[in-house]
């Protein structure tokens, strides 16, 4: 099916516009320049055709079509984002494959400055007059929407890079490996769930890969071939007797790698705890199996005992608090209040950095963002608005020092360039400041979670994401677990069920006290990040080492009121 949209989008500063007055400018901007189509997702394609890509040459001749014909219409700036999305999934349960699907997306956005305002307009036909025509629409919302600017756009200074490229450092392309094998592999994690009496067993591989080419009136022509991958399962177990059910899910991290993920190395793997957990490979039988036994010990398990405790935090839980907690709350645009209708706002307000004193955590608390680490899901060379990526502190021994931003917020902290922060989710989607990699830093003292957890009185150890909950300004919440389990005067004495944690993000982050050493770093994430309106989706990564929080209260969220 043949499509064409464009969309409107301004972006003010300081006194800019809120996304709610977005959404009805967008309805005032679009009626007087264009009635668009509703884009499709994409569409289903062989295994085949997924395995070859676009000539870059092809996509530099695009790149410069949308932009000559951008500045003939009298666009100050202008970029092209040529994005040719790639998403597979394989889903089984029990002895049946659920799902197949290979599919593609593949278009083209402008985004243009012109009058001093933003706009931008997208196409999927990829002739060269299509594109011409979808590059003159986004000056033309651009200059419509001047008339309703309240100042204009502070772009931060960006050189060009010329021809340039960045690619995922992958050993095995996901989508080369067979589907046969794909299939064969999760059918073999549902068989060994099945003999360890698992019920009922769903497994599935989710994989990602996004060619994206940008070209800007900077100067800047950058190729980019980016790789994630997520496998996953949820395994469940009932008791007859009381009718009661409980689950586990793979304690797998969604990764910017290839296949090569699942190829299980000893060397990466940490043992000697309750859970066997995994660094940059993963053995996904070992999970499965380890998890039918978890399941057993969580149907016999005791209620946890309301009260203090001390919280030794494993990464593949910890990551969901430092993402909620630290990577929201420290999103320029959600300070500003821009996100306000649709996801809140930030109590970490400007005049808290501005006082360069404002205690966000105890001295042991160091978060850096980073857009570079290996096998991370938000590593790219560049972002969205061709600006090379980096690191940076956000909080430096307990202190807010900074936060995210892209090039027309980079001003307002009065820095002189942008951090990278831009992503779009999509060619026909606006790229706006998305999270990068947020992590607490490995302590510098050598200590493994071992070694921690030998030195707690009063405790719980507690591994996977689970259920949570958090305000709209990121200050007060509540997180569960998949598996807890109790410390006893320095040992681990069985396992703890309906125990979560409150806090405000404050006390929270002064109450750690402890972080394992490098050995022990660990990535977690999220390949949905959910924000903007309209909504966009991204793909981020948290790392840290198993992590002590002293005396945090935690409830019973099984007991009930009368």
């Amino acid at each position: 099916m043949e499509l064409e949209i464009a969309i409107f989008f301004t972006i003010q500063t300081l006194k800019k516009l809120r996304r709610r007055d977005f959404l009805y400018m967008t309805g005032v901007g679009l009626g007087a320049t264009m009635m668009p189509n509703m884009p499709a997702f994409g569409k289903i394609i062989s295994v085949e055709e997924s395995l070859t890509p676009v000539d870059v040459a092809l996509k530099k001749k695009m790149a410069d079509i949308a932009l000559n014909a951008a500045k003939s219409k009298g666009a100050t700036y202008a970029d092209v984002r040529i994005g040719r999305y790639l998403n597979q999934v394989v889903a089984t349960r029990e002895t049946r494959v659920e799902n197949i699907s290979n599919a593609e997306s593949y278009g083209l956005g402008v985004r243009v400055i012109a009058n001093g305002s933003w706009g931008f307009a997208a196409t999927n036909n990829m002739d060269d007059a299509s594109i011409a025509k979808a590059a003159e629409a986004a000056v033309a919302i651009a200059k419509g929407n001047s008339k309703l600017m309240e100042e204009p756009v502070q772009l931060a200074p960006q050189k060009g890079f010329g021809e340039v490229s960045w690619k995922t450092p992958i050993e095995i392309n996901a989508f080369e490996v067979p589907i046969k094998d794909k299939v064969d592999l999760l059918l073999k994690v549902n068989s060994e769930a099945m003999k360890g009496g698992a019920k009922f067993i769903s497994s599935n591989l989710f994989m990602i890969n996004e060619q994206k080419y940008f070209a800007s009136t900077d100067g800047s022509y950058i190729d980019q071939d980016i790789h994630r991958i997520w496998p996953n399962f949820t395994l469940t177990k009932t008791d007859s007797a009381s009718g009661k059910f409980e689950t586990r899910s793979a304690l797998s991290a969604p990764m910017g790698m290839g296949f090569e993920y699942l190829s299980p190395k000893d060397d990466e793997k940490i043992k000697g705890g309750p859970v066997t957990m995994y660094k940059k490979r993963y053995d996904i039988l070992e999970d499965v199996r380890e998890a039918a036994v978890h399941v057993d010990e969580k149907l016999k398990a005791k209620p946890i005992a309301p009260g203090k405790y001390d919280l030794v935090l494993d990464p593949s839980h910890l990551f969901l608090t430092i993402h909620e907690s630290v990577g929201h709350p420290t999103e320029l645009d959600r300070v500003l209040g821009y996100e306000a209708n649709y996801a809140g706002t930030s109590f970490l307000t400007l005049d808290k950095w501005e006082s360069k004193k404002f205690n966000f955590g105890s001295k042991e608390v160091n978060i850096l963002a980073d857009k570079t680490e290996a096998g991370s899901l938000g590593a790219v060379g560049y972002d969205d608005e061709g600006v090379k990526c980096g690191n940076w502190d956000i909080i430096k021994d307990g202190i807010l020092v900074n936060y995210q931003t892209i090039r027309d917020q980079a001003h307002i902290l009065g820095l002189k360039a942008s951090q990278g922060c831009c992503y779009a989710d999509s060619w026909d989607s606006i790229q706006f400041q998305r999270m990068p990699n947020v992590s607490l830093a490995p302590g510098n003292a050598a200590l493994s979670a071992a070694d921690m957890v030998k030195n707690v009185e009063k405790g719980i150890y507690m591994f996977g994401r689970n259920s949570y909950s958090i305000d709209q300004q990121r200050y007060n919440f509540q997180f569960s677990a998949q598996l807890a389990y109790e410390i006893k005067e320095g040992k681990i004495v069985g396992m703890l069920k309906d125990a979560a944690y409150q806090a405000n993000t404050q006390e929270f982050w002064n109450s750690c006290v402890q972080r394992c050493d490098k050995n022990d770093y660990r990535l977690g994430g999220t390949f949905s990040d959910g924000k903007g309106q309209p909504g966009q989706v991204s793909a981020v990564s948290h790392g840290s080492a198993t992590s002590r929080f002293n005396g945090v209260n935690v409830i019973n969220t099984g007991r009930k009121l009368g």
